[in-house]
């Protein structure tokens, strides 16, 4: 029995990353880094060619789910198109296999509870890619803020805009996931980052009222500009979010507003401010960049290996990745029927 603990301990962590758009590819690449002896797998969703050459970082290609699953990996990255995720996480997590998938968690909730349920019932791992998490200037803003630096918090007004044909430079942006709606596009899904940082912060709101729609002339069938307003109760909060695929110059921002003072959050340039009402002065917050944001990334990474080694639980586990997705919708229906919508996370059921 000892020997075949040691063998199985010898043996080569095997790994899976479902598609390979450019966050598929930047999570191959993270991976061998942080893997170096791993084998890796890497399953193309929409790939036709089994001729095609291994991805460089990648030990085996497959063109179809039956021959992920007979690889037999420990975990696996699901990085598809939203609309992909809940079918392949869910075979995956059938088969007990630790899951990271990307955000959104889906383009739906219907059938994500039973994911969520499969996953409690059988301990298996499953968290979600909200990477910014793992920035460490807003993990900072999230300490100060937790620690009372300006006191209860009564307004948020957060923002985040890019020009939609900027983002993936030598692609066409009518063809990407963020521009279609089959595939889970619209700034409501694919910029959800804000509404996910903001519930890490203060939880679920109570209602959601939205705004918005395609103002551009961008050839897209999503929205691609939308006004959110977060209602909260006990304590009171508003919530204001932002989102837009339209800004020609890049913006990500954050301002909370507390009864003691406020907190400036820039995304772009890491910069955090803080006015102190007991001093009655701004005063910079030391910075907390990471030279090369990829770093956030193999942060993300190295936990959920931890993760999937039950090591820890996720920051960002199934349940939250569904609540977040619970306000994307009540916004929705916000916006399509014009009126606040209550927001209920999950219930387990």
């Amino acid at each position: 029995m000892p020997a075949a603990r040691s063998s199985l301990a010898s043996a080569p962590e095997k790994y899976l990353i479902v598609s390979l758009g450019s966050i598929g590819r930047r999570h191959l690449a993270n991976l061998r880094t942080l893997c170096p002896d791993a084998q890796i797998g890497v399953l193309r969703l929409h790939a036709t060619d089994s001729g095609a050459a291994t991805p460089a970082g990648a030990d085996l290609q497959f063109f179809s789910l039956a021959q992920a699953l007979a690889f037999a990996p420990s975990a696996a990255i699901v990085a598809g198109p939203a609309s992909t995720h809940l079918d392949v996480a869910t075979a995956l997590a059938n088969a007990g296999i630790a899951l990271l998938v990307e955000k959104p968690i889906a383009d739906t909730s219907t059938g994500l509870a039973s994911l969520l349920r499969t996953c409690a019932h059988a301990d298996i791992p499953l968290m979600v890619g909200y990477n910014l998490r793992f920035l460490p200037s807003l993990v900072e803003c999230k300490r100060l803020l937790d620690t009372g630096a300006i006191g209860r918090i009564r307004g948020v007004r957060a923002e985040v805009g890019q020009y939609l044909p900027d983002w993936r430079p030598g692609t066409r942006y009518q063809e990407n996931v963020s521009a279609r709606r089959e595939l889970g596009g619209g700034a409501l899904l694919e910029l959800s980052h804000e509404i996910d940082y903001l519930y890490w912060m203060f939880g679920m709101p109570a209602r959601v009222s939205a705004r918005g729609g395609r103002y551009s002339e961008l050839e897209i069938d999503v929205e691609d500009m939308v006004e959110l307003c977060l209602e909260y109760e006990n304590p009171a909060r508003l919530v204001n979010v932002h989102l837009d695929f339209l800004q020609r110059s890049p913006s990500r921002s954050c301002k909370f507003i507390g009864d003691q003072g406020t907190l400036v959050w820039n995304g772009i340039t890491d910069r955090i401010d803080l006015f102190s009402a007991a001093e009655g002065t701004w005063k910079h917050v030391d910075k907390h960049a990471q030279a090369d944001r990829n770093g956030m990334y193999l942060d993300e990474l190295r936990h959920f290996l931890n993760c999937s080694r039950r090591q820890e639980p996720a920051l960002c586990d199934g349940v939250q990745g569904y609540d977040v997705l619970a306000i994307v919708e009540a916004a929705k229906a916000s916006m399509q029927h014009g009126a606040a919508v209550p927001v209920h996370g999950y219930t387990g059921t």
